[in-house]
This record gives C-alpha cells, structure tokens and sequence, in this order.
C-alpha cells in the first residue's frame, strides 16, 4: 500500500491549486540518500544538478574521488521554484539554529 501525506493548500502553493484541492505525496517509491557534494551547470533549456559522495578520507590529500549518484534535471523555471525554496529553508534553519558561514 503506498504511503501518502497530505498537505492543506497554503498561499505559497502553486497556482494551479484550487481552493479546498490538497497536494498529495506518494512516498512509495522514495529513497534516501546520503550525498556531501553538489555540483551544478545549466543549458538554456535546463538545469543538471549532481549529487554524490567525497571518498577521500585523507583531509591532507589535494585531489577528492567523488562517487556521484544522482543526477536531477529542472527546467530554468522549476530551478528559480527551488532556489526560492532553499533561501526560505536556510532562513529558517539559521533562525532556529544560528548563522552559518
């Protein structure tokens, strides 16, 4: 049986949500990953983000083997979306937790 949440609509919605629809997650299908490298490039038409993991133990070592293990392409449109998302997530997590740098 796949696992849902449900979230009442807010103002911060995308418009394409009525009032009184909801957004469902199906997290059937979900997996977690552990991943401390991020690295980025873009095309017109999209946006590549690659996250994988630093292998090197040797902090002293110049050269990093990274293992990459996920690769998501956004459009420019749904990348700005996430941008927006990221700032008000890191806004908040420094509130809580104090600034990072």
């Amino acid at each position: 049986m796949a696992r849902t949440t449900t979230e009442e609509p807010t103002q911060e919605k995308p418009a394409a949500l009525e009032a009184g629809s909801r957004l469902r997650f199906d997290t059937s299908e979900l997996k977690s990953s552990y991943c401390n490298v991020c690295n980025a490039n873009t095309t017109r038409e999209e946006v590549v983000l690659n996250f994988g993991v630093n292998q090197s133990w040797d902090r002293e070592v110049r050269d990093m083997d990274v293992q990459l293990l996920h690769r998501i392409i956004l459009s420019p449109f749904a990348a700005k979306r996430l941008l927006d998302l990221m700032s008000k997530l890191m806004h908040e997590y420094e509130a809580r937790y104090g600034e990072l740098k």
